[in-house]
């Protein structure tokens, strides 16, 4: 029997071998993977994301609990695809273009893929000409990532264009903020990753 606890700890620490041993030992072992993450993994990241809220946890916390996470996704992934595992939904996500800052995004990604989303990572420096291939791989939400004030215009046209189109976007980046998504129109913004996942699930329930 897999102990969740040593393993949510191995997240919450960041430390991608232990979390890797044990993922590997829970398949091996036969353990149903929805109790892997629901019992182990996802209830880690939504911890230390709530301690990021906080500001009990730092980024460079944040950064080495998403790694050890993804440590455990990527055993866990192939079998969550042959499982039919119901997805919480599919967003897509990108740094938008002129701009080649991936941490936040990477962040988010892991923390919507832990909290049991299907994340098309489309990358950075996308243009929406990407966004846009990402909604015709079934994404419902566009989450932009900026970390430039002279990138932070493009937003605004990725918003204009998917308007009216049944698609939602949503913006984050250090330099954004709630002013800026209401001025330009976007669907939602989140300082965090951690609020990205929430306001995501805010977004789909009322969709």
């Amino acid at each position: 029997m897999t102990d969740f606890e040593a393993l949510r700890a191995a997240v919450i620490k960041g430390k991608r071998n232990d979390v890797a041993a044990i993922v590997q030992a829970a398949i091996d072992g036969g353990e149903d993977i929805n109790l892997i993450l629901d019992r182990g993994m996802i209830p880690a990241m939504r911890e230390i994301g709530d301690k990021f809220s906080r500001n009990e946890a730092y980024v460079p916390e944040l950064l080495i609990a998403a790694r050890a996470m993804q440590a455990g996704l990527a055993l866990l992934e192939p079998l969550i695809a042959a499982s039919g595992r119901k997805s919480m939904g599919k967003v897509a996500i990108g740094t938008v273009k002129g701009d080649l800052h991936d941490i936040g995004k990477n962040l988010v990604a892991i923390m919507l893929k832990g909290a049991g989303y299907d994340v098309i990572d489309l990358g950075v420096n996308c243009d929406i000409t990407k966004y846009e291939e990402g909604v015709k791989q079934g994404a419902t939400i566009i989450g932009c990532s900026s970390l430039l004030t002279t990138t932070m215009p493009y937003m605004k046209e990725v918003v204009a264009y998917f308007k009216d189109k049944g698609v939602k976007v949503v913006i984050g980046g250090a330099p954004v903020t709630q002013a800026y998504a209401d001025e330009i129109g976007a669907d939602g913004y989140s300082e965090d990753a951690n609020g990205a996942v929430k306001l995501i699930d805010s977004l789909l329930k009322t969709a």
